[in-house]
């Protein structure tokens, strides 16, 4: 079990090719993103922005998950509010967060599992390249998500409540293997 202030320590001096997480006490690892990736966050970004320009989807956020906030995750984007992360330094409080997002790898055997749920995040969103398909996950409990919807790419994705939005995934198609 490594202790959060020893892990912040780590992850400070880690090279940019490196993302480190701290979950349920040990050291994970997340795998480099390529063009793809950063292709699928700025469309996602687009759409966000287009129907809800009162939220803001923050690139690789620091979150503090798990019981007493000593766990350490980086999901690929976190919603909130505008300027809801100002000041909060490098690892924020989930309290406001609406949304997590995350995106599996080509290389990826999975992606991370997150205590989002336990930190009371209403959504996690999954874009799965590898199936092309999007995994809406919603309703957390002190555990996991109880309610998931799958949708496959070129469908019209619908972002429940406190999101609130439809997005047309047919671009998406392009990013497939």
């Amino acid at each position: 079990m490594m202790p959060v202030e020893d892990f912040e320590a780590l992850a400070r001096g880690c090279p940019e090719t490196v993302t480190l997480e701290l979950i349920n006490g040990k050291l994970e690892v997340k795998a480099v993103r390529d063009g793809d990736h950063g292709t699928i966050f700025m469309w996602l970004l687009r759409q966000c922005l287009r129907h809800r320009p009162d939220l803001d989807l923050h690139p690789e956020q620091g979150l503090m998950v798990e019981p007493h906030r000593q766990g350490r995750a980086r999901p690929y984007g976190a919603l909130a509010p505008r300027r809801h992360f100002a000041g909060q330094g490098e690892w924020a409080p989930t309290s406001g967060v609406l949304m997590t997002v995350d995106m599996t790898s080509y290389d990826d055997d999975h992606a991370s599992a997150c205590p989002y749920a336990a930190a009371g995040i209403p959504l996690r969103l999954l874009i799965d390249r590898r199936s092309g398909t999007f995994a809406v996950r919603s309703e957390p409990d002190s555990v996991r998500y109880r309610h998931q919807r799958l949708y496959d790419f070129g469908e019209a994705v619908a972002l429940p409540h406190p999101v609130s939005i439809t997005v047309n995934t047919e671009e998406l198609k392009n990013y497939t293997g």
